[in-house]
């Protein structure tokens, strides 16, 4: 049993399970059941913890549940984007320098996300910046 145990926790990150779930419902057309995340995940994991990891996103308001027929689907209550401001916001309440870490991350934008940046920083309508840079994967700054 050892071994299995071993072998789920190298498979997978911490938050990972909850990120691939939360993805699930985000690829739904509407509130998904757990049995479809379970099969769309493609895994071996039990229906009890597709429904537990459901759960936990509820009680963090990143989910909410849908009485359908004689059960219950999920739908994402969060957009992708929320989610990464929640996270981003708890990584600089983390740090003992929020300054250093917003320093170290806009040193990191490409040109196109500092305008964005400076827009929405002014009040202003940013430009649209089409897709994100930040998907390179030489994590180089753009322009240099």
């Amino acid at each position: 049993m050892g071994d299995r145990v071993e072998s789920r926790r190298a498979r997978r990150a911490r938050g990972a399970l909850e990120s691939e779930v939360l993805a699930a419902l985000w690829a739904g057309d509407g509130p998904v059941t757990p049995a479809a995340i379970q099969q769309s995940l493609g895994d071996d994991l039990a229906y009890t913890t597709v429904t537990t990891i459901l759960a936990r996103l509820e009680e963090k308001g990143l989910a909410e549940r849908v009485p359908t027929g004689r059960g219950y689907a999920w739908r994402a209550v969060a957009a992708q984007e929320e989610l990464a401001a929640r996270q981003m916001k708890a990584l600089l309440k983390r740090g003992e320098t929020p300054t250093a870490v917003l320093q170290r991350f806009v040193e990191q934008l490409s040109p196109v996300e500092g305008a964005v940046l400076r827009s929405l920083l002014a009040g202003q309508t940013p430009p649209d910046a089409g897709p994100s840079s930040s998907d390179r994967s030489d994590g180089a700054r753009g322009g240099d």
